[in-house]
């Protein structure tokens, strides 16, 4: 049974970095937009 917590475990940190690296995209083309339209 302790295979189903850690599928579990292995599932969530996967969502985890994907929306992280998701997030981190966003602000990187935040920051670009930003210093085009500040020049």
């Amino acid at each position: 049974m302790w295979y189903f917590s850690w599928i579990l475990g292995l599932g969530l940190a996967c969502a985890f970095s994907i929306l992280n690296a998701m997030w981190f995209e966003l602000r990187v083309t935040d920051a670009k937009e930003k210093a085009a339209n500040n020049s």
